[in-house]
């Protein structure tokens, strides 16, 4: 029996070594991963790329992510280790569409840019191409056995769905209990909820309020002291934070405490990694921060709160959904169905209603609800249109290129009407793409056994 690490190579970045005793992995939406052998030298890594070449100057700040510039620089680094262009074979993977294209939206088409930037380059240095998957609508994962140097191209997710379960789903019924028992957002946070929306509130009120829920204060100042959050030294109290981090940054964090609490209670539904849900929601918000810096359409605490809670449906139908894999795989993959349409053929009821069901049931302020009920339909919108297609925008950044994480395929059919809303054109995309900040792609590893 083989003991292995199991090391995530995040987007934006490289991993190569010598043969050793752990496995390269990495999950590809539009992402694009290059896996490299030189089996007579027993040296190979996997590079994971975001986009085809850099946006601005200040891509120059983080190479690895782009094609052009990464793989010359991972080339270098496996050429250092003993391999020669001549002995190395390459595998690429990954390079899904954004959604469905017509001719016009070629800047959308950001993982088959990516894939011919990496082709061109391989085939530039000499290195024949072994194996190719790429282009669709899928999620896929790629890993590269460093002892082996044995390279394997998985389906994740729904792709990844067997044969028909026997046995009734649960009913709607069913569902409505679960709405009604499943534990709630703690009370004192959804009175910061809404005590935010008054920008003359001051943040010692809401200090004050966080410290009436010891359990609340502990997960704040666990989150602050997180790789997310990480500072330059570890936050002890509520008060020792607020001086470290001001108004907006603690509210965020007050926010990201209650909603990873929340998202606790999930099982291995639609979470394809231990705190998928939870990890998806912070990526999520991180990155509709990122966007309203572009668009200044709202507060980033607007946007940051609104990203964490668009999802909050999906606990209440988690321990519903793994029953349902069978079904959604089929709705996905032979009829085209996009993730809502799935979910309420296979259990009469979606994420979206049952996440606004939560946001009346809770009394949360009625942008937030808003966007809970149509981030996946942005032009619906009734209270803030800008602001849902903000998530949306931001959801669907996390669904194609930090795959990996939970159960998500956003429809993208009416992608460019939706930038629109927030005028921002096509070519404008790839942009957004740049801005998502590397910390929400943080690498992590574990230790597996092979019987191999």
């Amino acid at each position: 029996m083989r003991r292995l690490t199991r090391r995530f190579v995040s987007s934006g970045s490289f991993e190569a070594s010598t043969k050793d005793s752990v496995i390269f992995q990495a999950f590809l939406g539009t992402c694009v991963g290059v896996a490299i052998m030189d089996k007579t030298a027993g040296v190979g890594g996997l590079i994971h790329l975001l986009l085809p070449e850099p946006v601005s100057i200040a891509g120059t700040d983080k190479p690895e992510k782009y094609a052009t510039t990464g793989i010359p620089l991972f080339l270098k680094r496996l050429i250092k280790l003993g391999a020669t262009p001549a002995n190395m074979k390459a595998v690429v993977a990954g390079g899904a569409l954004v959604g469905p294209l017509s001719p016009q939206d070629i800047n959308l088409d950001i993982g088959g840019r990516t894939t011919e930037n990496a082709y061109r380059i391989l085939h530039e240095a000499g290195i024949s191409v072994e194996r190719s998957e790429t282009g669709g609508f899928f999620s896929c994962s790629v890993e590269l056995d460093m002892q082996t140097l044995a390279c394997r191209i998985e389906p994740t997710g729904l792709d990844a769905a067997q044969e028909p379960a026997t046995g009734a789903l649960q009913g709607k019924a069913d569902i409505g209990k679960a709405i009604e028992t499943v534990r709630p957002i703690p009370q004192v946070a959804l009175k910061v909820l809404r005590l935010i929306q008054d920008e003359a509130c001051d943040i010692s009120r809401i200090a004050e309020e966080v410290k009436k829920d010891q359990v609340l204060s502990a997960k704040t100042i666990q989150v602050c002291n997180s790789a997310i959050f990480a500072k330059p030294r570890d936050v002890v109290s509520l008060d020792h934070a607020l001086v470290f981090l001001g108004k907006e940054q603690f509210i965020r964090l007050v926010i990201s405490a209650a909603v990873k609490s929340y998202y606790e209670q999930c099982g291995n539904g639609y979470s394809l990694c231990k705190g998928g849900l939870y990890q998806h929601s912070i990526g999520t918000a991180m990155i509709a921060e990122r966007i309203v810096g572009l668009t200044k359409t709202t507060s980033p605490a607007n946007a940051y709160t609104a990203g964490l809670l668009h999802d909050i449906g999906k606990v209440v139908l988690d321990q519903f959904i793994a029953a349902a894999y069978p079904m959604l795989y089929r709705d996905f993959q032979n009829m085209g169905t996009d993730m809502i349409g799935a979910e309420t053929k296979a259990l009469g009821m979606n994420h979206i209603e049952a996440g606004g069901l939560l946001a009346e049931k809770w009394a949360l302020p009625a942008p937030l609800s808003d966007v809970i009920r149509f981030h996946h339909t942005p032009e619906k919108s009734a209270v803030d249109k800008k602001l849902t297609a903000t998530i949306y925008l931001a959801d669907l950044l996390m669904s194609c290129f930090h795959s990996g994480l939970e159960l998500e395929r956003m429809e993208a059919k009416r992608l460019v009407d939706r930038l629109a809303i927030l005028d921002l054109a096509p070519e404008q995309f790839k942009t957004l793409v740049d801005i998502i900040p590397m910390k929400v792609f943080q690498p992590v590893e574990e230790s597996t056994e092979d019987n191999e």
